[in-house]
């Protein structure tokens, strides 16, 4: 009996006022409405199985990634969702290959974040249907059915698939016993929200995350002045997309062991490539919702694994916490094999409207045990703080109106 087709594919805009309080606020995004283009996909399956997906936004563009979710999900709709599965990198490629799409974002900007957000929730659906968490159907996996999900295009130059089938076979071993330590202890977290710029003083705690500020000049002549204070690393010293400059910070803290870290605003799975490459950063972060989706993703973890780069993920916002815990207790069981200078960022933010919220214990996340991606949000937080119409922005835009009128 078949997996069942997706009969319907719907997007909704749901945002959080998180800038009232200026939760969120950074040196590039001073006023943050956390925010998620919300993808729920349909079957006809009898039990009437749906599977969510979403990928992070801060308010105003969020309108333009469920545009982007709405022109792509013609890929979608009709599918029999053994028919994805059984040729998932082809079908990762027809939603990020579009002939016309394409043209506005190869893998990146709107179009990619609105693949994450589709792909997640088929991750989802397919995670539901085998009765497992995301974490647990990728671990069981065969390592030829998981590389099958995989596009190596434009990464084969740092990565052959053939590598790729050797890093997860050597996996197997001790496997079983890294996936009993997880269930036990957890995957080890930190958290960042107290260095949140918008808080006052006393909230703030020492914290190098630069957040694309700086030239490269600039970055290491702070970072040499902030040396004393031996930070574990520079977190997005300049712009996200200046590979080379990286790699001249990388270059110029090396001596005084201070690593670069960056990835949350990496497009994609080529630009991580090039990181590594170029020796640029000393640890990889990962986003479950910027990158294509746990594809992507697996393919950047299989390249930080033969690079010997620790993968260290972003996390918060909206929903990133309870996906990106599922890739990295995958990769520490699958891949990895190591807690090495490894931790995953918390954000104790906005979980409560999500179905399955993270569960953190003893400063570590611990795996999660429901069914699916963890990416199912609250019927009622979905329907309140949907935009415009949704009540909490209802009554929000009623006030500002009012104040509008009284200015």
């Amino acid at each position: 009996m078949g997996r069942g087709r997706i009969t319907g594919l719907s997007v909704s805009d749901v945002r959080f006022p998180t800038s009232l309080a200026h939760h969120g606020s950074d040196a590039m995004h001073p006023d943050p409405d956390y925010s998620a283009a919300y993808v729920v996909i349909e079957t006809d399956a009898p039990d009437g199985l749906r599977g969510y997906g979403l990928t992070f936004t801060l308010g105003k563009g969020t309108e333009v990634v469920v545009c982007a979710v709405n022109a792509l999900s013609v890929h979608v709709v009709n599918k029999d969702l053994d028919e994805i599965i059984s040729n998932f990198r082809g079908f990762y490629r027809q939603l990020t290959s579009d002939g016309q799409l394409r043209w506005i974002g190869p893998e990146k900007g709107a179009v990619h974040l609105a693949t994450a957000a589709i792909l997640n929730a088929v991750w989802d659906l397919w995670a539901k249907q085998e009765g497992k968490p995301l974490w647990k159907l990728l671990v069981d996996m065969d390592p030829k059915q998981l590389l099958s999900c995989i596009d190596f295009r434009y990464i084969t130059d740092a990565l052959t698939e053939e590598e790729a089938l050797t890093i997860l076979q050597n996996g197997l071993e001790g496997k079983k016993e890294r996936e009993e330590q997880m269930l036990k202890y957890g995957y080890p977290a930190y958290t960042t929200s107290c260095a949140w710029l918008g808080y006052p003083d006393q909230q703030l705690k020492q914290m190098l995350d630069a957040n694309q500020r700086w030239e490269v000049k600039e970055a290491i002549e702070w970072v040499i002045k902030l040396a004393e204070f031996k930070p574990l690393w520079i977190e997005e010293p300049v712009s996200p997309d200046d590979i080379l400059g990286h790699a001249t910070i990388s270059k110029a803290l090396a001596p005084l062991g201070i690593g670069v870290a960056t990835g949350e605003q990496c497009h994609n799975r080529v630009v991580f490539k090039q990181l590594l490459q170029a020796q640029a950063l000393s640890y990889v972060q990962v986003d479950s919702c910027r990158l294509g989706s746990v594809n992507e993703n697996l393919s950047v973890l299989l390249m930080a694994k033969k690079f010997q780069i620790p993968v260290c993920p972003h996390a918060g916002g909206v929903g990133l916490c309870e996906l990106v815990q599922h890739l990295i207790i995958f990769d520490y069981i699958a891949i990895s094999g190591s807690l090495e200078d490894r931790m995953c960022e918390y954000v104790d933010h906005l979980h409560e409207h999500f179905k399955y919220p993270v569960v953190i214990k003893n400063a570590s996340y611990m795996p999660p045990q429901a069914a699916g991606y963890s990416t199912e949000m609250k019927e009622d937080s979905a329907r309140k703080y949907q935009f415009p119409q949704g009540e909490i922005w209802q009554t929000l835009l009623s006030e500002h109106k009012i104040q509008l009128n009284k200015a």
